[in-house]
């Protein structure tokens, strides 16, 4: 299965009184952007204010890893290079793994316990904007 970043525009309810105009990003597995556009629609559905949803750019993302958790209200990106070592030659391989979290202080601490086992180094850290992660199972 494969996953697509996909951002939509709409208005939707943000306050007491007014409906405004929002731009969200999610991150839907899925085969084809056709399908996962549906799929983001049955989403955001009830959300929806009034008028169109527009899809602004669905586009093919790769991750070595998604790490969600129980309660994590955001998703964070990491850039993490897996070294390995055969015949005394090393080999580092750049991989991008998403982790869900309150803050970049418990994504750091649960990307370390999650790659514990593994001969790696961390290149970056940064808040995505990802607002949710729409497995197939869903």
């Amino acid at each position: 299965m494969l996953f697509y970043e996909i951002k939509v525009n709409y208005s939707r309810q943000t306050g007491e009184d007014n409906p405004g105009k929002v731009k969200e990003t999610y991150l839907v597995e899925g085969f084809t952007c056709a399908d996962v556009e549906e799929r983001v629609m049955e989403v955001i559905k009830p959300f929806i204010f009034q008028g169109d949803c527009e899809v602004q750019s669905c586009k093919k993302v790769q991750y070595y890893d998604l790490i969600p958790t129980a309660n994590g209200e955001y998703w964070y990106k990491a850039r993490v290079e897996l070294i390995t070592v055969e015949n005394d030659k090393e080999t580092r391989r750049a991989v991008s793994i998403l982790v869900q979290a309150d803050n970049m202080l418990d994504a750091l601490h649960t990307l370390k316990q999650h790659l514990a086992s593994l001969d790696c180094e961390m290149i970056s850290l940064a808040k995505s904007p990802v607002m949710d992660v729409i497995r197939a199972t869903e």
